[in-house]
């Protein structure tokens, strides 16, 4: 079943005028399920995901990302 919800993550406006949202997803030392836990905190409603090349999982996050089909334009920053 594929269950996706409304965005309700609160934003806080930027200086730049930018709006971000207030709660992100990490993905430090998250690698081997790291594609199913960012599909899932995007499809629960979730636009920034926290990563870093340092982390070694960009890969795997992508797959995420892309497995949720949610677009990415509407990820932060957007």
């Amino acid at each position: 079943m594929d269950i996706r919800f409304e965005n309700k993550v609160p934003t806080i406006k930027l200086n730049n005028g930018m709006e971000m949202p207030q709660l992100g997803v990490g993905t430090f030392l998250v690698k081997e399920d790291a594609p199913e836990r960012v599909c899932h905190a995007i499809k629960a409603g979730f636009r920034l995901i926290d990563t870093a090349q340092g982390y070694g999982n960009e890969k795997e996050v992508g797959e995420g990302i892309r497995k949720s089909g949610i677009d990415r334009s509407e990820h932060f920053p957007w």
